[in-house]
């Protein structure tokens, strides 16, 4: 059930341009980079991390599962 969740995520026709993806990977290692700086609020930390990574994630294998789900990427 694991394996068919994660290649649901990961998996899949890549669907975002090769800017898009870029753009993807810069911004998401930057939030994942800021959120590992020592902040009070632990919550904020770790959600900014979450979404660093899922942004990373997102430009390395040029797929978005939510463009997947509303139909909204051209295949690339």
């Amino acid at each position: 059930m694991a394996n068919e969740m994660i290649e649901d995520v990961f998996g899949g026709e890549p669907n975002i341009g090769f800017t898009e993806r870029a753009v993807s990977v810069a911004l998401g290692l930057g939030i994942a980079a800021a959120a590992a700086q020592p902040r009070p609020n632990k919550w904020l930390s770790l959600a900014a991390l979450v979404v660093g990574v899922g942004l990373a994630v997102r430009g390395a294998t040029g797929h978005c599962p939510v463009k997947a789900i509303s139909g909204d990427g051209a295949e690339v």
